[in-house]
């Protein structure tokens, strides 16, 4: 069984390598917990187990550990600089580090592949339907938490430009394609600051679960994301307005289902 209580001490004194005071790894701390949080929300909604929840949990706490040593090591959470999920799962492999968080082997396969899938564009090649679940699980909650990051975070913080230089931008061909299909945006494909902007409205179309749908409708997460940027280009106020009204839809409709 897992005992959620031994793993976030362990997680804790991992913590206590690196410079809390360091904004960037106190905003991993948060968002990590943060995503503790959201999957508790959603493993009620969904009534599992006590194993399924904790291992949901598990996989929660841990998603991000990679995030850690790239702030130590590049001072960016920039892809470029290293695959985080790659490198977490590395890490917790290592020395059987993953010991320390969890006594019994039989969920390392399930943990494993949900943290190295978890920033996937999508998921792809999972045969497994149990590894599938908690694969979706995370990445659902990665987004729910994310959506908190987005409201209070500054602008100038996630993007380095101001709201008013980002509003003022134009979105760009390729991202607004992938809107109007409902997929998500290729990191590849984000041009500028407000294809970025759009791109974290997008991943509401790579959501999972009717339970994680119901906590964005009730949050309101879409258009409280949407109206934090003044659109002073009149073709982009437009297209933000068409992208607030079919994401609210489909939100809604998957809410129901």
């Amino acid at each position: 069984m897992i005992d959620m209580n031994l793993a976030k001490e362990a997680f804790e004194q991992y913590l206590n390598e690196f410079d809390r005071n360091d904004p960037k790894i106190s905003l991993k701390i948060v968002h990590t917990y943060g995503v503790v949080h959201y999957t508790q929300q959603v493993c009620q909604r969904m009534k599992l187990n006590e194993e399924d929840t904790n291992l949901s949990l598990l996989i929660a706490l841990l998603h991000d550990i990679g995030r850690f040593e790239q702030v130590r090591l590049y001072d960016s959470f920039e892809h470029t600089t290293m695959s985080h999920a790659d490198f977490g799962v590395d890490l917790l492999k290592k020395d059987q580090f993953i010991r320390k968080f969890v006594r019994d082997s039989q969920y390392d396969d399930m943990i494993f592949k949900a943290i190295y899938h978890h920033s996937d564009y999508k998921l792809e090649n999972i045969e497994d339907e149990r590894t599938l679940f908690f694969c979706k699980m995370i990445r659902d909650t990665d987004k729910l938490d994310n959506c908190r990051v987005k409201l209070v975070d500054p602008i100038e913080v996630l993007l380095n430009e101001t709201k008013e230089e980002v509003g003022s931008e134009i979105i760009t061909d390729k991202v607004w394609k992938s809107c109007l299909n409902y997929q998500s945006v290729l990191l590849s494909d984000r041009q500028s600051k407000v294809d970025y902007w759009v791109s974290y409205i997008a991943y509401f179309f790579d959501i999972n679960f009717k339970e994680s749908f119901q906590i964005i409708e009730e949050n309101d997460f879409v258009s409280k994301t949407i109206h934090r940027i003044p659109y002073s280009n009149k073709e982009t106020k437009e297209k933000m307005e068409y992208l607030e009204f079919i994401t609210n839809e489909y939100i809604h409709q998957k809410a129901l289902y």
